[in-house]
C-alpha cells in the first residue's frame, strides 16, 4: 500500500514539472505575411519588402532556413537567434526580368519555434520592358 502512494506521488509531482518544461518555446509571429507590389516595371529592376517578426515565446528563436519558390526570389534573414520579445526582419528580393503579367511567389520560412514553418507571399504585376 505505501508503495502505491509513494508510486502516485510521484506521479502527481512528476507531471506538473513536465507540464512546466513544455511552455518553454520560441515562436516567430508576423503582423504580415504577404505583400503586394502592384505594378512594377521590369525595367527598373530588383524589388524588395521585408516581412519583420516577432519572437513572442520564452525561448531563443532560430531561422532555420528560407527558401524560395523559384530562383528570382532571394530571401535574407537572421542567422543569430532573436531573443523573446525582440523583432526580426526578413528581407525579400524579387528580380522581375523575363516576366510580364502577374505573379505570386512563395518563401517557406522554417524555425525552431511552436509553429515551425511559416509562409510569406509576395504577389504583383510585372510591366515588361518595351
Amino acid at each position: 500500500m505505501k508503495q502505491i502512494i509513494i508510486t502516485m506521488l510521484m506521479i502527481f509531482l512528476a507531471v506538473p514539472a513536465m507540464l512546466a518544461k513544455s511552455d518553454k518555446y520560441p515562436q516567430a509571429t508576423f503582423p504580415k505575411k504577404s505583400h503586394d507590389f502592384g505594378y512594377i516595371k521590369e525595367a527598373d529592376g530588383v524589388v524588395t519588402c521585408e516581412f519583420e517578426f516577432i519572437n513572442t515565446g520564452n525561448e531563443p528563436l532560430v531561422i532555420l532556413s528560407a527558401k524560395p519558390t523559384c530562383g528570382c526570389t532571394v530571401p535574407d534573414y537572421p542567422k543569430k537567434p532573436i531573443k523573446p520579445d525582440e523583432k526580426g526582419v526578413i528581407t525579400i528580393s524579387f528580380n522581375p526580368a523575363g516576366y510580364f503579367g502577374g505573379f505570386l511567389k512563395t518563401i517557406n520560412v522554417r524555425t525552431n519555434g511552436r509553429e515551425k514553418r511559416t509562409t510569406l507571399t509576395l504577389e504583383g504585376s510585372v510591366i515588361p520592358k518595351e
